[in-house]
This record gives C-alpha cells, sequence and structure tokens, in this order.
C-alpha cells in the first residue's frame, strides 16, 4: 500500500535557533512584535508499506537514522 508521510522536525525546546531569532527580529524592524517564534522543517513523501504501522515504524527509523538528531530535535510523523 501507498502511504502520503508528513514528517516535521523542530529544534526541542531550549535549543539555541539562529533562525528563528533572525527571523524575529526582521519582523520587528517591520514594526511587529513577536514573544515566540520557532522554525521547523517539512518533508513529504509516498510510502510503499505493508500497513500503516509498517509505514509509521519506517518513517520513523528514517527520522532517527537520518532527518533528526535526538539530541537536539524532535520530530513528529503523520501517516495518510
Amino acid at each position: 500500500m501507498k502511504f502520503d508521510i508528513i514528517i516535521t522536525i523542530s529544534l526541542k525546546e531550549g535549543m539555541l535557533n539562529p533562525e528563528a531569532e533572525a527571523i524575529r527580529r526582521a519582523i520587528a524592524h517591520l514594526g511587529h512584535t513577536t514573544e515566540h517564534l520557532t522554525t521547523a522543517d517539512q518533508f513529504r513523501f509516498v510510502l510503499d508499506a505493508g500497513d500503516k504501522e509498517n509505514a509509521e515504524e519506517i518513517t520513523r527509523s528514517i527520522c532517527e537514522r537520518l532527518l533528526a538528531n535526538p539530541v537536539i530535535h524532535k520530530y513528529e510523523i503523520e501517516v495518510i
């Protein structure tokens, strides 16, 4: 079966995020105030797997072995 996969990876709470800080400052230069700004990367693809549980297992392995550093990142997986 084919499953649509959406992975969102972001930094864990407390990790420095220079990209988010630069964006927050740029928004301030536009005259707007933000209190909490974070960034995330999102990956979307179609995965061929036996069932939804297998698709989740494969996707989790992809995250842990390739896309995310478990020390600094958290990730969310959506299997459709």
